[in-house]
Formats: structure tokens, sequence, C-alpha cells
């Protein structure tokens, strides 16, 4: 299972700038369009909006939300619209990356970001990375800015879309050892049961949710209309 773990890994990064780029954008377009049963990104938002008194008590609820759902064992797996990426993704893998990107994707929405722009997305895609990756990228020179700068950039760039895109490749990649590995972990320790992979993904989302929460600061009030 280990072997045949690194050879998935080992195909993907191989092909990054040929699948990087068009895995990314249909995880994109999954979370912020919704599919048959999961509501899209500007729906969620607005459900919590209208739910609470306020956009800070809305994106609280939402993040809980997403926990919820990310350490739910077997929802990530049955959303819709997963066939197309299961030859690069495992569904568990790719479920949760659209569950945290609808998170992410919601609470710009609700800070006053245009989720439709190029920059934008991009800034959401590296959140992804979380506070330490992302700050990682940035010291060492690796990334030239922060996901707050590429949201509020007066334009769209490219290639720094490209090498966003190939470093969370990379670190959707890397969640696929660790997966086998908290499989392991279960098999060896059975109380630990599947709840490990539950318990993981449910961790990674509140740690992703607080820092789309810090990178997404508010750029205006929104009606609740």
């Amino acid at each position: 299972m280990a072997e045949q773990s690194r050879d998935v890994s080992k195909n993907i990064v191989a092909r990054a700038p040929e699948v990087g780029g068009n895995l990314l954008r249909t995880l994109l377009e999954t979370a912020i369009n919704g599919t048959n049963n999961l509501p899209g990104a500007k729906s969620m938002a607005a459900k919590h909006l209208v739910k609470r008194s306020s956009v800070e008590e809305a994106l609280e609820s939402l993040v809980l939300t997403h926990v919820g759902l990310a350490g739910a064992q077997g929802f990530v797996t049955s959303l819709g619209g997963l066939p197309t990426l299961a030859v690069t993704l495992p569904a568990n893998i790719a479920g949760l990356a659209i569950v945290q990107i609808r998170m992410i994707a919601s609470i710009a929405h609700l800070r006053g970001y245009d989720i439709n722009a190029p920059q934008v997305r991009t800034a959401m895609i590296l959140c992804l990375m979380g506070r330490e990756g992302t700050q990682k990228l940035v010291e060492s020179g690796a990334l030239p800015t922060t996901p707050l700068a590429i949201a509020t950039a007066p334009v769209f760039d490219s290639t720094l879309d490209q090498l966003v895109s190939e470093k969370v490749l990379g670190e959707l990649v890397s969640r696929i050892g660790g997966r086998r590995a908290s499989l392991i972990l279960a098999r060896r320790v059975p109380l630990l049961g599947g709840g490990v992979g539950a318990t993981m993904d449910g961790l990674s989302t509140i740690e992703i949710g607080g820092y789309a929460r810090e990178v997404f600061v508010n750029r205006r009030r929104l009606s609740r209309d």
C-alpha cells in the first residue's frame, strides 16, 4: 500500500505542470459552484449569514460546519463530480480539498472579496497550505508575496498562479502519504479505528479556516439582502 502511494505521488509530481492547473481549477469550480449534494460557496455563506447577527458570527459557524463535514467519515468521498479527479487524487483527498476550498471561498465572500476574480482564487488555493506552510514558502523566497497581497493585486499574475498551483499540488500529494500513515496506525492500534483520519481532517480544517480568516481581512460591510 505504501509503495502504491509513492507511485501515485511520483506520477502526480511528474505531471504537475500538465495536471496541476486543471486539477486545482476543477477543485475550485466544484467548491465554488457546488454539486448536487454540496451547496456552492456563496449559498453556504448566505445560509450562515442569515442565521447570525453579524458576519463574524457567521464565519465562526461556517468554519465549525466545515470542520464537522471534514471529519464525517464517508462524506467527502460521496461528493458528486469526483470521478474525473479519481485518476489523479484519491476521492477522500479530493473531497476534503473541495470542502476546505468551499470554506475558504465562503470566508472570502463574506469578507467582501470577489471569489470569481482569478487573483482571489489564487489566494484561496494558497490558503490550503495553512499558515505555517505559506509562511515557510514566503520566508524562503519560494513565493514572492502573501495570500492577501495576491488577492488584492490589481491584475492577475498567471506565472504566480502556476507556481502556487504546483506548491499546493505538492501539499495535496503529501496528504496521500499522511492518510496512508494514519491507516497503518489505526490497524496497529485497533481502538483508534477509522477515527484517526477523520480527526486529522477536522484539525487541518480548523487550522485552515482560522488562517483564511486572517488572510481575507474585511473589505466592506455586506448587505444582508
